[in-house]
C-alpha cells in the first residue's frame, strides 16, 4: 500500500514542472507550516522557534526555524532544476509548412528521451507593471507541442549510434502553418495569462512531458517521473525540516543552477546560503558557528541498470529500495570525508536504517552536486548522500517508493545530532 508520504511525493512532482514552480509550492507548503517569508531587503526581528524561509531569483529558497542559542547548524540541501530544453528568446520558426519553436539544451539532458513525448510548457514570465517587472508564473498543463523522430525507413542507422544534433533536430512543432500565416509566442503566453502581449516583458520557459508521476511494478515498488534529480531531494528535505518542530539549528537550501555549474547569485557557488545564515545566526560567532556546523548535500545517486552492471564498480553497485546511499569520490567531486561518513554511518544505525555506497569506476567520469562547492565557499563539513535511480537526466526517471521515506528517517535523526 502507498503511504500519504509518497501520494504528496507525486503530487508534488506534477505540480513543478520548473524550479519556479518547485520553489512557489515549496513555500506554499512551509507557509501552511506556520513558516514567515522573509525579504532580503528588510530588516528582520527573528524569534527563537518561529520558522521562515527567504526566496532569491525564483528559483532558490533557504529556510529555517529559529534556534534559542546557535551553536552550530544542520544545514540539509537540494538544487530545484533539471535537465530540460528551453524557450528561446525569439523561438517562432515558420518551416516547410509548420509552426515549429526553437529549444536550447539546459544542462547534461539525455536528448533521445524527449523524442515522441507529448510536451507542454511551463515557466515564468516578466510582466512590466508601471516602471517596475513582476514575476508571473505560467503552467500550460497541456500537451503543446511534440519532437518527433525520424522514420526508421528514413535512417536506416538509426539504431546504431545515432548521433543526435540539438540545434537541428529538436525544435518542436506546434501546429501547422498556413503561407501567409504569422505566430507570436508573447501573445501565446499573454492569452495563457490572460493578459495582453505588451505587458510581457521577457520570459524564462521550460519544455516538459506532461505525463504525471506513476507507480510501477508488479508491486508499485517503482516510482516513474520527471524530474526526480533533483525535485525528489527538495520535497524530502522540505519535509525533514516540517517534522523538526523544536528549536534545533537545522537550516534548508534549495539552489537553482547546480545542472550548469551553480555559478549564480542563486546557485550553490553564490552567496545566498552564507548571507541567510549569517543574519540567521544574529549574536553568535559566525566563524565558531561554521566550524561546528554540518551540511548534507542530498542529490540522487545512479542506481545499478541491471541490463548495464558493468557501468558499476563490483564493490558499489546501488540498488534501488535498498537505502541511501553515500556517494564518495577521492577526486573530491563528490564532498565526503572519512569523518562526515562515520557521522551518517552513525546515524543510520541509530535509525536502523541500511546504507550503500557509491563509488564510480576509475575509467568513467564522475558527476558533482552542490556538496563539494557549499563545503569549499563555507568551510563547512560535507556529506554528500542520495536515493538511487535509473536514467538519470532522462524525460523521465525511475526511483524506489521504500527510499524516499528511509532517506527522510535519516536526515530526521542528523538534525538531532550534537554540534561538530
Amino acid at each position: 500500500m502507498v503511504s500519504s508520504f509518497i501520494d504528496r511525493l507525486t503530487d508534488f512532482l506534477d505540480r513543478s514542472p520548473t524550479p519556479w514552480h518547485a520553489v512557489a509550492n515549496v513555500s506554499e507548503l512551509l507557509e501552511h507550516e506556520g513558516f514567515v517569508r522573509l525579504d532580503e531587503r528588510s530588516v528582520w526581528t527573528l524569534e527563537s522557534g518561529a520558522g521562515y524561509f527567504a526566496v532569491r531569483s525564483d528559483g532558490a529558497l533557504v529556510a529555517w526555524r529559529q534556534p534559542t542559542d546557535v551553536v552550530g547548524w544542520t544545514i540539509l540541501g537540494a538544487h530545484t532544476d533539471s535537465p530540460n530544453l528551453r524557450v528561446r528568446p525569439e523561438p517562432v520558426i515558420k518551416k516547410q509548412g509548420y509552426f515549429q519553436l526553437g529549444l536550447e539544451v539546459y544542462g547534461g539532458v539525455l536528448l533521445s528521451t524527449w523524442f515522441d513525448r507529448d510536451l507542454s510548457l511551463a515557466g515564468r514570465v516578466a510582466i512590466a507593471n508601471e516602471g517596475s517587472v513582476l514575476s508571473e508564473l505560467v503552467d500550460f498543463k497541456r500537451a503543446v507541442g511534440v519532437i518527433p523522430s525520424l522514420a526508421i525507413h528514413l535512417d536506416r542507422d538509426a539504431n546504431n549510434g545515432r548521433k543526435i544534433n540539438p540545434h537541428d533536430e529538436l525544435p518542436m512543432i506546434l501546429s501547422r502553418a498556413e503561407k501567409d500565416a504569422e505566430l507570436n509566442f508573447r501573445e501565446i503566453l499573454a492569452r495563457e495569462l490572460d493578459r495582453s502581449p505588451e505587458e510581457i516583458s521577457a520570459f524564462d520557459i521550460c519544455a516538459y512531458p506532461i505525463e504525471g508521476a506513476r507507480l510501477v511494478g508488479l508491486e508499485e515498488e517503482f516510482l516513474v517521473s520527471a524530474r526526480l534529480d533533483n525535485l525528489l531531494s527538495c520535497f524530502i528535505i522540505a519535509e525533514a525540516l516540517i517534522r523538526n518542530s523544536g528549536t534545533d539549528s537545522t537550516m534548508i537550501v534549495l539552489n537553482d543552477h547546480e545542472e550548469i555549474g551553480s555559478v549564480s547569485t542563486s546557485g550553490a557557488d553564490g552567496p545566498f546560503l552564507e548571507s541567510i545564515l549569517r543574519r540567521a545566526t544574529i549574536d553568535a560567532d559566525f566563524e565558531r558557528v561554521r566550524v561546528n556546523s554540518l551540511m548534507i548535500s542530498i542529490d540522487n545517486a545512479h542506481g545499478t541498470h541491471p541490463n548495464y552492471a558493468s557501468k558499476h564498480d563490483e564493490g558499489h553497485r546501488p540498488l534501488l529500495n535498498e537505502g541511501p546511499v553515500v556517494k564518495v569520490n577521492a577526486n573530491h567531486r563528490y564532498a565526503t570525508t572519512a569523518i562526515t561518513q562515520g557521522i551518517i554511518e552513525q546515524a543510520a544505525e541509530r535509525a536502523d536504517i541500511p546504507l550503500q555506497y557509491f563509488s564510480s569506476r576509475a575509467d568513467l567520469g564522475c558527476g558533482s552536486t552542490i556538496g563539494p562547492l557549499t563545503a569549499g565557499r563555507l568551510g563547512i563539513d560535507t556529506i554528500d548522500v542520495g536515493c538511487a535511480q535509473f536514467a538519470m537526466h532522462s524525460a523521465r526517471e525511475t526511483c524506489g517508493t521504500k527510499d524516499p521515506e528511509l532517506m527522510l528517517e535519516l536526515l530526521t535523526q542528523l538534525t538531532q545530532r550534537d554540534p561538530m
